[in-house]
């Protein structure tokens, strides 16, 4: 999955919302859990002490009798779990020294007020606090003051119940590790899920991808298949092009033809009048005449090819083409006993018109044998060029011969139609400016050098299919 591709931005935001969000959402529902967690605690803690201060009422008379049923087995544990009761007087002086009483977890240790003693306000009121408890232990304390006797026998006392915190925390700790899991197992399937909603959502794209590389390579003519609805429109404008495309062409082929057939017959006139004249004139007319025809049918093979190359879908095997025109060139010139050499990748093909690509393998090929002493050699390779963003799949074929070559003036001089290098061997001087033409309508690259077999190397480089 590239990082410039719909696919990863479209997985990358669902997962950085998950990653984002889940964690929120965790921490909103833990803190949502711990407060109902310590109201519950402070629920139970006030019950006991209600439970305490009741039991112990019912079974005293103007002081606070020993609680009977206090609800809770943990106070009656002496390992000091955590969980402790007292009831200590108040106001003490030598006539009323009050009676003490604790819970059997408590022993002989003392739990601490919460608030001052003397304050007196409030005293039917639960107070909340948090002491240290026998063991070091931090505990959650419920404290009331209640009034017990009647009369001028009435005493305060302190009603205190304690409940250690780290159950709190046990409990907040299985939690954590509960909703943690939960949580990341929601964001691990959620992740998942987007992963496959996106390959599945864009599906269809692939199978456009896949058709429009069908046609490219000339598998296909038109963009066919079952898409989803909002990829129709697309594919219905995708084949509107390419048929606009074919109209085109074959229009600008037929007005071509008609350009050319117009012509040639007014220039043939003009030539043949002026030969049967031996005037100054005459031969002026002829050779100007000439130089029309020469320029016609040079513009002419220039908008063919240009409508040639416009056509979507022609592909040609290189070593199909290769293979044919070195067999025929072999017949030709078995007088010089020629070894031809192709190397070429069975995969290579020419994004283009095979009778292009002959036209220039063929003039390639037949300057290399009239040239050669003995050897021509093909090579063609595949290889991609530009940058990432704007790389193109291209086919090089270099011919190479080992005859006598070109001077590096002569490799220094442009290719021009007509232009002979050597009027030793017979020609018109059109090859490899048919070939450079060929191949700058085709969007690609024409090259002369000398070759490491002693002759000349001719560089081609087309695009591939």
């Amino acid at each position: 999955m590239s990082f410039n591709s719909l696919a990863f931005r479209l997985f990358a935001t669902a997962a950085a919302w998950a990653i984002v969000v889940l964690p929120i959402a965790g921490f909103i529902i833990y803190r949502m859990h711990k407060k109902d967690v310590q109201v519950d605690f402070d629920k139970r803690l006030a019950l006991l002490t209600s439970i305490i201060v009741a039991d112990s009422i019912d079974n005293g008379g103007n002081e606070p009798g020993e609680p009977k049923n206090t609800g809770d087995p943990l106070f009656d544990r002496p390992d000091k779990a955590g969980w402790y009761w007292q009831i200590s007087p108040l106001d003490v002086s030598p006539e009323r020294p009050g009676r003490r009483l604790v819970s059997t977890s408590l022993g002989d240790d003392t739990l601490p007020p919460v608030v001052d003693p003397k304050n007196t306000a409030d005293e039917s009121v639960i107070r909340w606090g948090y002491v240290i408890g026998p063991v070091g232990q931090e505990l959650r304390v419920a404290e009331q003051v209640s009034l017990f006797g009647e009369g001028e026998q009435a005493q305060r006392y302190r009603v205190s119940v304690a409940g250690t915190v780290a159950e709190i925390e046990v409990k907040l700790q299985e939690f954590r590790t509960r909703i943690t899991a939960s949580l990341a197992l929601a964001g691990l399937g959620l992740i998942a899920m987007t992963l496959f909603q996106v390959r599945f959502g864009l599906h269809p794209l692939q199978k456009v991808e896949q058709g429009l590389a069908a046609i490219r390579t000339g598998d296909a003519t038109r963009l066919d298949g079952d898409l989803p609805v909002e990829v129709v429109s697309l594919q219905r404008e995708l084949n509107a092009l390419i048929k606009s495309n074919e109209e085109i062409i074959e229009r600008a082929r037929r007005e071509v033809g008609n350009l050319a057939h117009g012509l040639k017959t007014p220039l043939a006139v003009l030539m043949n009048e002026a030969r049967d004249e031996s005037t100054p004139l005459a031969a002026k007319v002829a050779e100007q005449t000439t130089i029309m025809r020469d320029q016609v049918t040079h513009y002419l093979d220039r908008a063919r090819m240009a409508a040639r190359t416009g056509v979507i879908g022609r592909v040609t095997e290189v070593k199909l083409v290769a293979d044919t025109i070195s067999r025929a060139l072999v017949r030709i010139h078995r007088d010089k006993d020629l070894n031809f050499i192709v190397e070429c990748p069975d995969n290579a093909r020419f994004q283009g018109e095979r009778q292009d690509l002959e036209e220039m393998l063929g003039n390639l090929l037949d300057n290399a044998s009239k040239w050669s002493t003995a050897t021509v050699q093909l090579t063609a390779r595949l290889m991609d060029v530009g940058g990432e963003k704007t790389s193109q799949r291209m086919v090089e074929i270099i011919v190479e011969d080992d005859g006598p070559g070109l001077t590096a003036e002569q490799l220094a001089e442009p290719i021009k139609r007509g232009r002979r290098l050597d009027e030793s061997k017979p020609g018109s001087g059109l090859g490899h400016s048919i070939v450079a033409d060929l191949a700058h309508s085709y969007r690609g690259t024409f090259l002369l050098a000398k070759s490491e077999l002693g002759g000349l190397k001719a560089t081609l480089t087309l695009p591939a299919a």
